[in-house]
């Protein structure tokens, strides 16, 4: 086995394997991890690399990351299992939950929408200041005040940040408990799933540094656009700008390797775990809905989830996208393997959990370094070659 890469690898994964221990031979990563379960059998388990910046540090077993987006398909697990338990119901006003929220005419936006993207809330339009992610009321309070940036349900724009807020809002309603808390009493403890929102200083040591990418040619566009002054901005540009930049640090910029930016709740951004967590989350997703006999979701609720809610241009990222409720879906554009049903989320630089119902596959990939661009072509040659292998 090649010693830039530990852990387990089932016969015929040899390849993956390989191409692992490649991408981190030659920079495309820092650090990473990759685990996939067949059956819900593990086949790869592996680790690698370097934990931080000056490469001194190396990446563990149980090393953690922050995965960013990874983390809304695990908010939208959380709200579907409040569903199950007769506690949230998709088609009602989120007002009804939450009453604050009927300000600025939505009062009959459903909940379904938070999950689908079709809010019409990625932004809040008046300034916030940079810390604002730290105060969870605050961030709530804006997004209850925020007329919608569209009609909501007549199009879809992705909530960058602002999802996990909007959700996680309702879960505290309906709980009486932070998201983070939720998620961790209701799901990652009992299913044995090491991922957190909202990091506990035990679990700080070991946390991986976030290594700043290359810069791409296909993120040009985005930085040029975030690199303006918002005063000089106003309708969707503001909207878009904001999205990511308001408050100042919203995406974890210039934040996102302190002790702060991992102790707070930022759901849809700030999510830290494994490769292993993810794709055992997604191991119970395609197979049954349990994970060594606990419920994660039904095979109904599953079925009901990775049904197509939109799919076309999106308002926000200004290229299609593709959503279930809460799960991006498999597209010819950004593909999680050959099969149609196949779905999940994928974090920045190319983090990724998914699952695949019809091969019963569950992919988790974390890593601190990653490659630019959306389309993560990195990450989707390791998911070929573990189609090659099965």
């Amino acid at each position: 086995m090649d010693d830039l890469v530990h852990g387990h690898c089932e016969r015929g994964f040899e390849g993956v394997r390989d191409a692992l221990a490649a991408a981190l031979r030659t920079g495309v990563e820092a650090g990473a991890a990759l685990a996939v379960h067949v059956d819900a059998r593990v086949v790869l388990d592996l680790w690698g690399g370097h934990a931080d910046a000056a490469r001194t540090r190396a990446w563990e077993r149980d090393t953690l990351v922050n995965l960013y987006s990874v983390g809304k398909a695990i908010s939208a697990v959380c709200a579907l299992r409040l569903v199950e338990a007769g506690l949230l119901d998709l088609d009602a006003p989120v007002a009804r939950y939450w009453p604050d929220f009927a300000q600025s005419g939505k009062a009959t936006l459903p909940v379904r929408h938070l999950l689908t993207h079709q809010a019409g809330l990625p932004a809040v339009a008046r300034r916030l200041p940079p810390t604002a992610w730290r105060d969870w009321a605050l961030m709530t309070s804006a997004l209850a005040a925020q007329k919608p940036w569209w009609t909501p349900g007549s199009a879809h724009g992705y909530h960058v940040n602002m999802q996990g807020f909007l959700i996680g809002e309702v879960v505290r309603r309906v709980t009486g408990r932070t998201y983070g808390a939720y998620l961790r009493e209701s799901l990652a403890g009992p299913a044995a799933i090491d991922f957190t929102v909202g990091l506990d200083p035990a679990r700080e040591a070991r946390c991986a540094e976030l290594v700043p990418r290359p810069p791409s040619p296909e993120d040009e566009p985005l930085r040029r656009a975030l690199s303006v002054d918002p005063a000089t901005l106003s309708g969707m540009n503001l909207m878009r700008f904001n999205t990511y930049r308001n408050p100042p640090e919203l995406s974890g910029t210039g934040v996102v390797n302190t002790q702060a930016w991992r102790a707070a709740e930022v759901p849809s951004t700030n999510g830290h775990g494994n490769a292993r967590a993810v794709a055992r989350l997604y191991s119970a997703l395609a197979g049954d809905g349990t994970v060594d006999g606990v419920h994660v979701l039904s095979p109904d609720t599953i079925a009901r989830a990775i049904e197509p809610q939109v799919d076309g241009d999106d308002l926000v990222l200004q290229r299609p996208t593709r959503f279930g409720l809460g799960f991006q879906l498999t597209m010819p554009e950004r593909p999680l393997g050959p099969n149609p049903r196949a779905f999940g989320h994928f974090g920045a630089g190319g983090s990724l959990g998914f699952a695949d119902p019809d091969a019963h596959v569950a992919f988790g990939y974390a890593m601190n370094q990653g490659r630019a661009g959306w389309q993560h072509k990195h990450v989707r040659h390791l998911i070929d070659l573990v189609y090659a292998a099965l």
